[in-house]
């Protein structure tokens, strides 16, 4: 692990710490640091949440409160705001906006945050993102959670993220937000009830300036999915997906009506690891909230085996 780069720390009225760090080439990037100072939260492996694409680090609050608040095993959650995400400032350079670089960006989060190793939840990107660490710092992973993501993305699936975030109409409310993404997603989502959408919209939009709601990104971010071509089979990831799965605990949860992550991609995924647990979350897409139904007990069980198979964590 790299060593610590200087932290600005923020206690919040809503459970978490505002945490601010340097990225490697000097972007000023944010984290929420859940429980770090509850009594028991340092005998377990902290659980770093990872977002996708657009998303942010409030996509995780619910489920980091209840994690971070568990009576029984309370732990440490962190999850990030990558760059040009949330309360990060944005790239310099459109470019930037790649895995890679993403993954370097958290490295360097844990460092300033004291984390040698952690139990990954990795939402969409974010679980991209815990392949490349696989592959490249393995030692930090102890266990992971792939939401809704694995070695192969469905075009399809891609394609229409790209066409609702290119074309999305911009709201003129929350309650207008929530609407809107009901009729964009609702299809997918029967799951979710009225305020389920008012807190999707609220994880997703900020307001500028001029109290209009935008989304909570840097627009530049989706310039890579622009010009990328949907016509032939997208890259696959599984020399780096065997590196994850190999000799850690691993749960893989896929939306029921998911457009992003294939039925057939999970039965070949337990093929070659078949030690992997998996989960179908009913009623839900691309991506399944995390808070919602079962799903939370499902994750408590999985961190609960986890600590179990890890009597001893570091850092």
């Amino acid at each position: 692990m790299t060593a610590p780069t200087q932290t600005e720390k923020a206690t919040t009225a809503d459970g978490y710490e505002d945490v601010f760090f340097s990225a490697p080439d000097g972007l000023k990037l944010h984290a929420r640091d859940y429980g770090r100072a509850k009594p028991g939260t340092h005998d377990r492996f902290p659980l770093i949440c990872l977002p996708g694409l657009s998303r942010n680090a409030a996509d995780f609050h619910d489920i980091a409160l209840k994690v971070a608040g568990d009576a029984e095993a309370p732990r440490r959650v962190v999850s990030f705001d990558y760059r040009g995400r949330g309360q990060s400032e944005w790239a310099k350079d459109p470019e930037d906006y790649n895995v890679m670089t993403e993954a370097e960006d958290v490295l360097a989060g844990m460092a300033a945050l004291g984390i040698e190793h952690a139990i990954f939840l990795g939402t969409s990107r974010g679980g991209l993102i815990m392949h490349v660490l696989a592959a490249t710092r393995p030692g930090v992973i102890a266990a992971g959670i792939l939401n809704d993501i694995g070695p192969v993305i469905e075009g399809t699936g891609l394609a229409q993220i790209k066409t609702y975030l290119t074309r999305a109409t911009r709201p003129i409310s929350f309650s207008d937000a929530a609407r809107v993404q009901k009729e964009v997603h609702g299809k997918a989502f029967p799951a979710l009830q009225d305020d389920d959408w008012l807190d999707f919209a609220h994880a997703i939009y900020v307001e500028d300036k001029k109290k209009r709601l935008v989304g909570n990104y840097d627009p530049k971010l989706l310039t890579p999915l622009k010009n990328m071509d949907f016509s032939s089979p997208l890259p696959t990831m599984w020399p780096q997906f065997e590196a994850l799965a190999a000799k850690r605990p691993l749960l893989v949860i896929r939306g029921e009506n998911s457009s992003l992550l294939s039925e057939d991609t999970v039965s070949e995924m337990q093929g070659l690891a078949p030690h992997i647990e998996t989960h179908t979350a009913l009623g839900q897409g691309h991506a399944p909230i995390l808070h919602l139904g079962s799903l939370p007990g499902l994750i408590r069980n999985f961190l609960d085996r986890c600590d179990r198979r890890f009597t001893h964590p570091a850092g």
